[in-house]
C-alpha cells in the first residue's frame, strides 16, 4: 500500500515520510515548496512538485503511484499571519483540502490522516484541553484547519450514503519541535525554538514577553511535542485505518502538561552552553497564561507518548541549527 504524504517536503511532512519509511511503507510525496526543501524527501521518494489545487496532478498522482491512503499535511501554517492574509488561508487550506478529497474520491481512495491543529480550540478557559473541549477557533488558521475537519466528516457520510466508505481521523496539536536527524530542521520564521536558537547563534539575546502570568515562574506554558513522537503517530494512524480499526474522528496528541518559557530558555542555556539571562519585554496581547492538551485518547489508540524530553528537544534542534548553519 502507497501513501500519499502531502506537505512531504516540509519539516512536519518530512519527518513524517521517514517515519514511513523506516516502518517500511512505500511512500510518494507533493510539496509545492512555498515552505519546503526538496532536499528533505529522500532520494529514493517520488516526489511531484505542485499544489493540491491542481486536481488534475493530484488525480494523476493517485492513480500513477496506485496511492491507497493519504496523509494530508500540507497547508498554510502561520495563524498570526493568517490574520493578514485569510483569502490565501481559505484557498490553501479549505479549497486545497476539497479538491484533494474530490480527487480522492474519483481516485477510490479511502483513507485519509488530517494534520489538523488545537487552534481549533481557540483559548479554550481550561486547565486541561481534551477533544470534548469546545472549538472556538480566533484565527482564519484555526477556522481554516476546522473547516478541514468538517469537509472531511461530511465526505465521509457522503461515501457511506454511495455504499462506499472514507476511513479516516484528524490530529490535533500545538507546537512541534526538535528533529529526528540533523538533515530535518524546522525553518519557520515564527516558530519559538528556531527563533530562540538562531538568536543565540547569532550571539543575540532572546526575549520572553511577559514574566507575571499566574504561572508557577511567571511565564507562558505551553504544549511542546517532539516532532519525531508526532510523525510515528500519524504512521500509526494510517495503519490502523489500514487495518479497518475504527479511531475517533479527532485525537489531540498533547503532552498533559507543558513547559514554560522559562524553563525553555533555561534549558536552552544549558545545551547550548551560552550563558544569557533573556530580556523581559511587556506581555503581548492575547497571550494566554497556559494552553496544554491532554493525549489521553491518543494513547490509547495510537500508542501515542511522549518520548522525548525537553532537553532532548532542544537539544536534537540545536544539533540541527548548527548542522544547518555549518
Amino acid at each position: 500500500m502507497t501513501w500519499l504524504v502531502t506537505g512531504g517536503a516540509g519539516y512536519i511532512g518530512a519527518h513524517v515520510v521517514r517515519a514511513f519509511r523506516e516502518a517500511g511503507e512505500p511512500v510518494v510525496v507533493i510539496d509545492s515548496l512555498t515552505s519546503g526543501h526538496p532536499s528533505f524527501v529522500p532520494a529514493e521518494v517520488p516526489f511531484v512538485r505542485g499544489t493540491l489545487l491542481d486536481g488534475d496532478l493530484v488525480r494523476h498522482t493517485l492513480v500513477e503511484h496506485d496511492v491507497t491512503g493519504v496523509v494530508h499535511l500540507a497547508g498554510f501554517k502561520y495563524a498570526g499571519v493568517s490574520v493578514s492574509r485569510p483569502l490565501l488561508t481559505y484557498q490553501q487550506n479549505v479549497t486545497g483540502t476539497a479538491t484533494l478529497l474530490e480527487q480522492m474520491a474519483a481516485a477510490d481512495v479511502r483513507r485519509l490522516v488530517f494534520s489538523s491543529s488545537a487552534a481549533t480550540y481557540g483559548t479554550p478557559d481550561v486547565d486541561l484541553v481534551t477533544e470534548q473541549t469546545p472549538t472556538r477557533p480566533e484565527s482564519p488558521y484555526g477556522e481554516s484547519k476546522l473547516i478541514g475537519e468538517w469537509l472531511i466528516a461530511d465526505q465521509a457520510r457522503a461515501a457511506e450514503l454511495a455504499g462506499s466508505e472514507l476511513a479516516h481521523t484528524s490530529l490535533r496539536y500545538f507546537n512541534v519541535v526538535g528533529s529526528a536527524t540533523p538533515d530535518l530542521y524546522d525553518t519557520s520564521p515564527h516558530n519559538l525554538f528556531p527563533l530562540v536558537l538562531g538568536m543565540l547563534a547569532r550571539g543575540e539575546t532572546p526575549r520572553i514577553n511577559g514574566d507575571d502570568y499566574a504561572t508557577p515562574d511567571g511565564t507562558c506554558v505551553r504544549d511542546y511535542v517532539h516532532v519525531a513522537d508526532l510523525a510515528h503517530s500519524h504512521v500509526v494512524a494510517a495503519h490502523a485505518l489500514e487495518a479497518g480499526t475504527p479511531l475517533e474522528p479527532v485525537y489531540n496528541l498533547g503532552s498533559g502538561d507543558g513547559v514554560s518559557v522559562r524553563q525553555i530558555m533555561d534549558v536552552a542555556a544549558e545545551v547550548t552552553g551560552v550563558d544569557f539571562t533573556p530580556d523581559v519585554a511587556p506581555r503581548r496581547p492575547g497571550d494566554p497564561a497556559r494552553i496544554v492538551a491532554s493525549g489521553e485518547l491518543a494513547a490509547r489508540d495510537l500508542g501515542w507518548k511522549m518520548r522525548h524530553s525537553l532537553r532532548d528537544m532542544i537539544a536534537s534542534a540545536w544539533e540541527a541549527q548548527q548542522a544547518h548553519a555549518g
